[in-house]
């Protein structure tokens, strides 16, 4: 038996594996990326300028710009008139004090400057009515037809009072609430006999509170001058102003014996200016100070220091048209001027006149002054 033969033995030979050669330097992969990033983008923006410059042009979009409005200019006609000229020199022609009487200077056919113009039943009370002061003072010169501010005494005494003025406004009124007592003090009323006052003016009367309401129009129409009568307006003091008369139709500020403040009462115990108060410290053209019976604004004369309007300046209603500041606002507008000469007020009503609240017998008939209100 033949041995069985052994199997052939296997020889294990390394398998070959494919080694794959170590990458260049240059042809690393990480530093490959961001050339490859840099392509792109080059490419992108090449497209994206393409792009742009096949399109048509146009004009960026302007932002708006909200442009403020002009300021609004007032011109409507009831600032129409005599206009202050701000560059001119009015001058102090009164410096010296020494003022014209006005005596019986009053009209009742058509106004004229340096006059008022009474209405009918005001100008017969004038020339028919008695009071005032009974003696010419001493203060009167030029053969009585002038007189000395300076040298006028004034009723003795300094009386303090709880004054009540209040003004309300809406759309088309101002309404003016007040007792008529001053903010200021008053003299001794009436007139002490040991007063150098007495023998010049006995003024009998006593100053009382009064409850007078004034509904004046608030944005007033200029129109045809009116008549007037012997209350014309009030004065943010709580004053009633009255017209420049006394009750027989003389010069109040000449023969009437007043008070430091301007002020004396009547039989009524309406305490009332006739002239400017002495006691009113802001006398600007620009400052209002009172409001007549038409609504229109009252001032004081001063242009500047030293420049100061008369009578003479201002149109026959004893007004002009200026700027000046109304209820916290400067307008131009029409509007009345106290002055230191006569008749130192309101001669005659631009505007419709309100009936006043006191002193019926002289007051001016419903509608004088102006144009009459809608109906």
């Amino acid at each position: 038996m033949e041995p069985k033969a052994s199997p052939p033995a296997v020889v294990s030979q390394p398998v070959s594996s494919p080694i794959s050669p170590s990458p260049e330097p240059n042809k690393s992969p990480r530093r490959s990326l961001p050339v490859i990033i840099a392509v792109i983008a080059i490419l992108l923006a090449g497209g994206v300028l393409a792009y742009q410059l096949t399109q048509p042009k146009t004009e960026p979009k302007k932002l708006a710009v909200a442009t403020p409005a002009p300021s609004p200019q007032v011109t409507p006609t009831r600032t129409q008139g005599l206009v202050l000229d701000t560059s001119k020199n009015y001058g102090n022609t009164y410096a010296d004090g020494i003022v014209p009487v006005g005596d019986g200077k009053y009209t009742t056919t058509a106004p004229k400057t340096g006059y008022v113009y009474a209405c009918t039943q005001y100008a017969q009370n004038l020339s028919t009515q008695s009071g005032g002061a009974q003696t010419r003072g001493p203060w009167f010169t030029d053969n009585n037809t002038a007189y000395n501010i300076n040298k006028k005494i004034h009723v003795e005494g300094s009386v303090t009072w709880q004054a009540d003025y209040r003004m309300q406004i809406n759309a088309s009124t101002r309404t003016i609430t007040t007792n008529d007592l001053p903010s200021h003090p008053t003299g001794i009323f009436p007139i002490l006999s040991s007063d150098p006052a007495y023998q010049y003016d006995r003024n009998p009367n006593s100053i009382s509170g009064q409850d007078f309401t004034f509904a004046l129009p608030l944005d007033p129409a200029y129109g045809s001058p009116g008549c007037m009568g012997g209350e014309v307006g009030v004065m943010t003091t709580g004053i009633v102003l009255f017209s420049a008369f006394d009750a027989g139709g003389r010069d109040a500020g000449a023969w009437e014996v007043q008070d430091e403040c301007s002020g004396h009462p009547q039989s009524d115990g309406i305490y009332h200016y006739h002239t400017l108060s002495a006691c009113i410290k802001d006398t600007s053209v620009h400052n209002v100070i009172g409001y007549a019976l038409d609504g229109f604004p009252i001032t004081g004369p001063e242009v500047a220091l030293g420049n100061i309007l008369t009578t003479a300046d201002l149109d026959v209603c004893h007004g002009i048209t200026s700027q000046i500041t109304l209820d916290g606002k400067s307008v131009d507008m029409y509007h009345y001027v106290m002055t230191q000469d006569f008749p130192y007020s309101i001669s005659c009503y631009r505007g419709h006149a309100i009936q006043p609240p006191g002193l019926s017998s002289q007051s001016p008939p419903s509608g004088a002054g102006g144009p009459p209100p809608p109906a």
